[in-house]
């Protein structure tokens, strides 16, 4: 049975303000286009705001200043989307796992797994591993030899780790991705490809959390590491020796080349590629698909085209005239017959 909530219960140590009917009753989360009665939702995309007036929703979560245009309880605030994720929580349906080792999983010798663990079905857990206290290795996992998992982390179904990957606490990887692969290094010699072995590991700091079927691979010689309150989302690659610094969230399908260090607190739209060896300043904003081939030492938003990598603002002025260069030729082409009409009339 799905339990109730008042207004003020969802949003106690908030910092909120509630208007109208704090004892209102909520049984779920909806979106405002697609809202019913008895359950909360926000605002925060000026996009949406059409459906406020009309929202069937028994409450909603958006700012002060569009508060006088909602009809019904409202739950204000300074960031709406951050209060609704604070709220959402209540609702969160995941399965809670077993505490214990499913009988099925295969353990290694001298491996020390916390009392309050929970190591589901089909896992392969090698020898000298350390899993602590309130960790989540989901069914199918594979953890290499000589990892460390510390508390309250979260590996969801048919992760892999490989050896030696230390993982801080309260991370959370999704289900498909691989931690510690080797990297890319092969040496050529007389026309023939050789594997440089991968010496190092990947340190995940707490509060990471990396999407389904990423690929983290380890260090050439130092180590791979993923600073703390990482986010990355599904399908992304990080190679060999990538530093990836605190709080910087990157979307899907990004590939970020060998040894390239992106700084704290950035963002990284989809798609987009890093060239090895390059660093990236704290606090850039890299917008979706660019090619991120030089080095940033500066803050600031940035994009890519035909040109390479350039600021975000003359990114779209280049974009403009390029719209513009058909135009732009047929008017060469009429100032070039104009001009050779004059040459001709000088000349006769």
């Amino acid at each position: 049975m799905q339990k109730l909530y008042t207004l003020a219960q969802l949003t106690q140590g908030l910092d909120v303000t509630i208007r109208g009917d704090a004892n209102c009753l909520i049984e779920g989360v909806c979106t405002i286009q697609d809202s019913k009665s008895g359950y909360i939702t926000f605002l925060m995309n000026p996009l949406y705001k059409k459906y406020l007036a009309t929202t069937n929703a028994s409450a909603v979560i958006l700012s002060a200043d569009e508060g006088e245009e909602c009809k019904t309880n409202a739950i204000l605030c300074r960031d709406p989307y951050y209060i609704y994720s604070q709220i959402a929580l209540f609702f969160d349906n995941r399965p809670t796992a077993a505490i214990g080792i499913h009988p099925s999983a295969v353990i290694g010798q001298q491996c020390e797994i916390d009392s309050s663990a929970s190591v589901g079905a089909n896992c392969v857990i090698q020898d000298n591993v350390k899993i602590k206290a309130g960790a989540i290795i989901g069914a199918g996992c594979v953890i290499g030899e000589s990892c460390e998992i510390d508390e309250q982390t979260r590996l969801d179904a048919n992760v892999t780790l490989y050896h030696h990957i230390k993982l801080g606490k309260r991370v959370i990887i999704a289900s498909g991705t691989v931690i510690g692969s080797d990297g890319f290094g092969i040496a050529k010699h007389k026309g023939v490809w050789h594997k440089v072995p991968q010496l190092g590991s990947v340190i995940i700091e707490d509060d990471v959390e990396i999407g389904a079927n990423c690929t983290l691979d380890r260090g050439a010689i130092g180590n791979t590491l993923i600073a703390q309150g990482v986010k990355l989302d599904n399908l992304i690659q990080v190679g060999h020796n990538v530093r990836i610094g605190k709080n910087t969230a990157i979307a899907g399908c990004v590939g970020i080349s060998g040894s390239a260090t992106i700084g704290d607190n950035c963002l990284v739209g989809g798609q987009s590629g890093f060239a090895g060896h390059i660093t990236v300043a704290d606090n850039v904003v890299i917008t979706g698909g660019t090619e991120v081939s030089k080095s940033i030492h500066e803050p600031g938003v940035y994009s890519s085209g035909l040109g390479g990598l350039v600021t975000n603002m003359e990114w779209r002025k280049n974009s403009a005239r390029f719209l513009r260069l058909e135009k732009l030729m047929q008017r060469v082409k009429v100032l070039e017959q104009a001009l050779e009409t004059l040459i001709e009339s000088k000349t006769t």
